[in-house]
């Protein structure tokens, strides 16, 4: 089978390992530029609880007074596995989306209107969840402290894979993602040559965008369980 898939190496290498390892061919076409966004350095001691909804947040931390036993929500096992790998202890996984992270966080008995939270994120998310919260009474300050950057170009190699190894599945990560994806299929003429191909998608938000754009084999998936959608 022909993966294609639209992560940054960085957050797909372990998953590309298994399948190539179970015999699949692998297409890598990342999607996004991932940048460190210029911050002032935070002081995690004016907070009880951090909010990470994705490993990007985690991996461009600017912070002071680390503690490592500070609670932490995490959109998904991916986020929550990096969280952990970055040292931290008190992690809680939401499964995957954010709205089933705000009713961990708002459900939580470790949590209420006089918690302060701060939000790690990126310069462009598809849900306000720091509103959410808002909404709920909790008091949340969103930190913005990485970029995403659109690629929408391919080069002749990748292009060339493509047309001898049309995918038969593609996993698309983001919003902003699958808008890049499309560009490029649009850019270079690749459409045609993906009709028969299954997009799977991190949200049915994503979803929706495919299918408004004219694809047919479009469906939902959660990350951490690729392996089941083959």
């Amino acid at each position: 089978m022909n993966i294609l898939i639209t992560r940054p190496l960085i957050d797909s290498e372990d998953l590309m390992g298994k399948l190539f390892s179970l015999g699949h061919k692998i297409i890598h076409i990342p999607t996004l530029k991932i940048s460190p966004a210029k911050t002032e350095s935070v002081d995690l001691n004016e907070y009880d609880a951090i909010i990470f909804t994705s490993a990007n947040a985690i991996r461009n931390l600017t912070v002071i007074n680390e503690e490592k036993n500070k609670l932490c929500f995490c959109v998904g096992s991916i986020t929550e596995k990096i969280a952990r790998q970055s040292g931290y202890l008190n992690t809680l996984s939401a499964g995957g989306t954010v709205n089933a992270l705000k009713n961990l966080i708002i459900n939580s008995n470790q949590i209420n209107e006089k918690s302060r939270l701060v939000y790690f994120c990126g310069d462009n998310v598809a849900y306000d969840l720091d509103l959410e919260l808002k909404r709920e009474g909790l008091k949340i300050s969103k930190i913005i402290n990485y970029k995403s950057e659109k690629i929408t170009d391919l080069n002749d190699q990748n292009k060339k894979i493509i047309t001898s190894h049309s995918p038969d599945i593609i996993f698309v990560y983001s919003l902003r993602s699958g808008e890049s994806f499309i560009e490029i299929t649009r850019n270079h003429s690749l459409y045609p040559l993906m009709t028969g191909s299954k997009v799977m998608c991190i949200s049915n938000k994503v979803a929706s965008l495919f299918k408004s754009d004219g694809w047919k084999k479009v469906e939902v998936f959660n990350p951490g369980e690729e392996l089941l959608q083959l």
